[in-house]
Parts: structure tokens; sequence; C-alpha cells
């Protein structure tokens, strides 16, 4: 007979959720790579007699696979290739400083700060400012064989053996990961366009938010590239004609959902349809079965699919028609220069730097005046605890513990019951693939994965045994520690949640979207003024607006008014992650985070809102009058003041009035129930 899991037992809602493993697919071809990349340098080491440089090839192999995680072949080298060279001057730097005492301790906190700050700056960044504090933290801690440069060599050597055979298949699937990845964008809208209509709204929620990320994702590989080539590659520019044609189609979605009528499915077949022809190239005729339109909502899809089939079977895509819709990538050398400016002058990269020097400062204070065993596996704790960008200090701390005892489990397995020399071998063949396996699933599988390869190979280095695995507990244990309470509890912006500022920018902007979407006089935006959080969010891309505004008049430019859409979408969505890791916090922060989180949805709704009644407009439906749109945009800035001014949702005026067969009304009660979330219950 079963019973009931005792109350007072029961495990919190932010530890099951941080405990909760995440669903992602195997990527196979990576697991495939991690197990060559990183087993096949020890095997040479032990053929030729070195297996301490065989094991540092394959610990420099192991940072290689961690970075295996872009599709486009162009983004895998700049995830691979930059970390592996900042790698090699993080470890010459720390071989330098081995052995130095108090100036060791000094260049590890001056490395820690300026990894810190370069790792604010985007996805690649972070990576290269990891790996440049990691190989310090190992060349300052190991005594390494061979001359100065032979670490930093092989350690490169072994990365980018990983990258070497990651790009094998490049030249037989040139620029399919973008077509796939444009592909799949066109298959999200068929799930949405199938959820359209249904009551309770929860699929058309989640459908929408699979879209924005599949836009993000298309258009950051596609533009990326294009940059390179300038507008030059004609399959390029047939790809982002296509992902701009799909975007009408993500715009009458909202519409068809706002009429509570499903479509047909034949609508969504044809969009599949479409999709099948974007990934296999196809260019010849395509015969719409599509039904006669009989609102302004049908009417616009049906104007939207035909202009998409269109597009997608055009043979030839004339370069000087298509619109980025999120801008082009400014040049390399205005991307670089902007980055540099933004890590020494923003005051979050210092933040970020000063507290991961802080911590790093005090784990190597410790171990310099208190004798502990292998002492730099803390300040290598420390290092994987303080990543900026893969959650929250202390969730990750937490898992860091659990994740390194699983892992020390393992290890005392295999070294106490397999042989030293080639069986190692077989061993990494069985343990690598299990980190490419398990990282996607959360921090902690990851660690648990990560921690008996990393002992492995220091034992091919120190030959220490199972001697490793209670210092490597201990060291774990002090650096979580000093990350929680150096790097997160002393630190009050990390315990109090701050993504209510964040939201209230996406409202206020989300005002001005409202007033360019009718063409009223408040409505004048900057480009760059959109999409705040953008940044914030590690994007490489480099996609940034134009400089030109878009000024309210009768007519807005609709290629404006779509980049302002998206740009939101894009930051509601980074937002809306903040707030999941949130929730992975303790209180008062992730029960702060709880209570915020409907209104990012509800804002999110008003957007479909706005573009729902500019669709109707546009396809038949009466213009609003300018002083409706004033009403609903000032009671958006009013909203945005409020989440502004407090850390605790407050009481708000709910006043929206105006004709009830109005195009706006749809809008304006999304807006009152936006206002209602924000009233204390």
């Amino acid at each position: 007979m079963s019973r009931e899991f005792p109350i007072g037992l029961t495990p919190p809602d932010w530890l099951v959720r941080n405990l909760q493993p995440q669903q992602a697919p195997l990527n196979r071809p990576a697991v495939a790579r991690a197990a060559v990349a990183m087993a096949l340098p020890l095997a040479i080491g032990l053929a030729v007699g070195q297996p301490a440089y065989g094991a540092l090839a394959s610990m420099g192999a192991l940072s290689g696979v961690i970075g295996d995680t872009a599709d486009a072949y162009r983004m895998r080298i700049l995830n691979i290739a930059i970390p592996q060279l900042f790698g090699a001057i993080g470890v010459t730097l720390g071989s330098v400083a081995y052995g130095h005492g108090w100036w060791a301790v000094a260049a590890l906190t001056g490395i820690a700060l300026v990894s810190g700050m370069i790792s604010t700056i985007g996805a690649v960044a972070s990576v290269s400012g990891l790996l440049l504090l990691l190989n310090s933290v190992i060349g300052a801690g190991l005594p390494l064989p061979g001359a100065w440069w032979v670490a930093p060599a092989l350690m490169s050597g072994g990365g980018l053996l990983v990258l070497l055979l990651a790009l094998l298949a490049w030249p037989l699937r040139s620029g399919i990961p973008e077509r796939a990845a444009v592909a799949n964008t066109y298959r999200t809208v068929a799930d949405l366009l199938a959820t359209c209509g249904d009551d309770p709204s929860a699929g058309y929620d989640a459908a929408r938010q699979a879209v924005t990320q599949s836009l993000n994702q298309s258009y950051d590989l596609v533009l990326a590239r294009r940059a390179r080539h300038h507008g030059s590659s004609p399959d390029l520019t047939r790809l982002l004609a296509q992902l701009n044609a799909i975007t009408p189609v993500v715009e009458a979605a909202p519409a068809v959902h706002q009429s509570g009528r499903p479509l047909p499915p034949q609508i969504r077949d044809t969009v599949r349809h479409l999709a099948h022809a974007v990934e296999t190239g196809y260019t010849g005729p395509i015969g719409l079965d599509l039904p006669a339109p009989t609102g302004e909502s049908t009417r616009a899809v049906d104007h939207a699919l035909r202009h998409a089939a269109e597009v997608v079977t055009a043979p030839d895509v004339d370069p000087r028609g298509i619109d980025d819709r999120l801008g082009r990538p400014a040049a390399l050398r205005i991307r670089a220069t902007r980055a540099a400016r933004n890590v020494l002058l923003s005051s979050g990269s210092w933040r970020y730097g000063l507290r991961l020097a802080v911590c790093i400062g005090l784990a190597q204070i410790l171990v310099s005046t208190v004798p502990v065993a292998r002492s730099y596996w803390v300040a290598l704790t420390i290092t994987f605890v303080m990543k900026p960008d893969f959650g929250s200090v202390f969730s990750r701390a937490l898992l860091r513990a659990l994740g390194t005892v699983v892992g020390l489990v393992i290890a005392a397995a295999v070294l106490s019951a397999v042989p030293r020399g080639w069986w190692d071998v077989l061993v990494l063949l069985l343990l690598a693939p299990l980190i490419p396996a398990l990282t996607p699933r959360g921090y902690g599988y990851q660690t648990a994965a990560i921690t008996p390869v990393i002992l492995l190979l220091s034992d091919v280095l120190n030959h220490q045994g199972t001697a490793l695995l209670l210092p490597r507990l201990i060291d774990s244990l002090i650096g979580c520690g000093i990350a929680l309470v150096a790097g997160y509890l002393l630190w009050p912006e990390s315990w109090h949640t701050r993504v209510g500022d964040r939201l209230a920018e996406a409202v206020a902007d989300t005002a001005r979207y409202v007033e360019s979407a009718f063409g009223t006089a408040g409505g004048v935006v900057a480009e760059g003024a959109v999409g705040s959080a953008e940044g914030a969010a590690g994007s490489e891309d480099g996609v940034v607006g134009s400089a030109e505004g878009v000024v309210g008049s009768a007519e807005v430019d609709p290629a404006a008014r779509a980049r302002m859409r998206r740009r939101l979408y894009r930051d509601l969505s980074v937002i809306r992650t903040e707030f999941q890791r949130a929730l992975t916090e303790p209180p008062p922060t992730g029960r702060l985070a709880a209570g915020w989180l409907p209104l990012v949805v509800a804002v999110e709704r008003i957007v479909d809102a706005t573009t729902a009644a500019r669709v109707r407009v546009k396809h038949g439906a009466p213009e609003p009058s300018p002083a409706e749109v004033t009403q609903v945009a000032r009671q958006l800035r009013e909203l945005a003041e409020g989440v502004r001014q407090s850390e605790v949702l407050v009481e708000v005026r709910t006043e929206l009035t105006g004709p009830a067969e109005s195009v706006l009304e749809p809008l304006r009660q999304e807006v009152a129930a936006a206002r209602a979330i924000a009233s204390p219950h």
C-alpha cells in the first residue's frame, strides 16, 4: 500500500527545479568526437612513451569538447579555436607564476579580473575567459612537464583536434546547418498556426516561445555568415529572404488566435511543405491548396503564405531587395571596438570581474597559508561555479557539490579497479562521450561526467590513484563555500532579484511599439533603444539596428516595425530565461521571481495583441483613433514605472475605456490584465 511522502521531508520547489534534468536530444556526432578526441592523444602519448604529454593533450581536448556546441561550421571555429588561444595564454601565464608564492596569488587574482570582465561580452568570449582562468590555475598549481611552450602547445593541440574532427564533413555539408535552421523555423511556425484559436491558450504560448527561439537562432546563424560574405552569397541571400518571408505569417498568427477560430489543417500542411522545400533547396512549382479566406485574420494568413511560397520557390533572389529584419551585422572591427568599450565602461563587467577576482584571491590566499592537498582544485571549482551565463551562483555551487560526489564514486571505481596504462584509453573511450551526452541535462550532470575524466588524467600526471579522491572532495566543497559567501551572499544584487528593471524596460519598449504600430506622434523610436536585454544575453552575432529612427507618422516602415517586434520578443525571451534561473534560487529570490513571471507572459500577450491589431487594420479593419493609442501607451508607461520602482508587485490603475468594436479592444483587455497582475492580491 502506497504512503504519501511526509510533508516535513518534501523538498522545496527551488531544489526540485535544480535537480530536474532538462530534456535535450542526444548529439551523436559530438559524442563520437568526444570519444576519439580525448582517447587518441592519450593513446599516442602511451605509444611514444610520454603518457604525461598525452594526458595534457587530452585535457585540452576536454575544453574543446565542452565548447563543441554550435551547429554551423563557421560558428564551430569561433566556439573552439578562439577559446584555445586564450587557454594557451592562460597556461603560459600560470606556468610563469608557478612556485612564486604571493606573486602567484596576485597574478591569478589579476587574471581572474580580466577573465570575468571579458566573459560578459558574449558566448565565445565567455568560454574564452573561462579557459584563460582555468588554464592559468592549472599552470600555477601543477608542475607541468617539458619546456614552457610544451604544455600550451599540447593543450591547444588537443582542443584543435576536436575542431578538426568537427570540420571533417564541412566540404560535404556546407550551408546545411543554416538551411536546417531556417526549415525548422518554418516547422515551428506550422506548430504555432496549429494551436491558434485554442482555449486555453497554454499551447499557443509555448508554441510562440518556440518560434521566438527558432527565429533568434536562424537569424543569428544566417546574419553572422552573411556578414562575412558581405551579401555576395546567393544561398545566404535566399535563406535571409525565406526568413523574412515567414515573418508576415508569424505576425498574422496572433490575429488568428485572437479570433478564437482554429485554422484549417491545410494551412499547417502548407507551411510544413514549404519547410521541406527550404531544407531541400527545391525551386519548382508548389500547388497551394489553401481554403478561401473568411475574415481579416484569415486574409492575412492567406496573403502571407502565398508570398512565402513565391519567395521559397524563387530560383534567384536579388540581394538589393533583401532587408535584414534584425539589421545587418556591423563589421568585425566595429564590433570588436564596441565590445572593448562596453567591457571597460560597463559597471556590470566590472562588478562580475571584481566578484570573480575576490573569490580567486581568497582561494589562493587560503591555500597559500593553509596546507591543502591539490590546492589548485579550489580555484578550479570557483571558476566553474562563478560562470556568468550558466545560471545562478547558488544553484551552480549546490549542483557542483552534488555532481562532484557522484563523479567521485565513478572515479573511485575506475582508479581502484582499472590498471594504469592502455586500460586508461579504454576507460576514456567510455567516459568521454558522457560529457556531451549529459551536459545538456544540467550543470550537475555535466560535473558528474567531467569529474572522473579529470581525475583519471590527473592520475596519469601524478600517479596518486585513489589518494586523489578525498582532496578533490574537500577542495570542491571549499571552493563552493568561497563562491557562495564571497561571490553570492556578500553581493546584494545576487540575492535580490533585479529582473524587474529589465522587465520595466521591455514594457516601456512595448509602449513605443504600440505607438509606432499605429503611427501616433509619440512613436519616435531609435532602433538602438530597443533590445537593451539583447546585449546581456551573451549574443555573439553582433546584430545591431540601423542608426535611423522610426518616426511616428501615418506610414511607419513595415521592416522597422518588424525589427521592433522581433527585438521585443528577443528581449522578453531573455527576461523569461532570467526568471527561470531565478526560480532555482532559494527564498526570497525564487519566490519573488515566481510572482513576477505571469507579468512576463502578460507583456508577451500585449505585443501579440498589438501585432494582431496592426494586421487586422492592414487587411480591412478601421484604424483606431490617436486618442485610443495614446491612452494604451500611457497605461503601459505607468505600468513600466510601477515595475521599475518596486521589487514587489504594486497596485496600479486599470482605467481603460474605448469603443467596444475598436480594433484595440483586445489590446486594452490585455493591458488591463497585465495591470491587474501587477496589483497585490
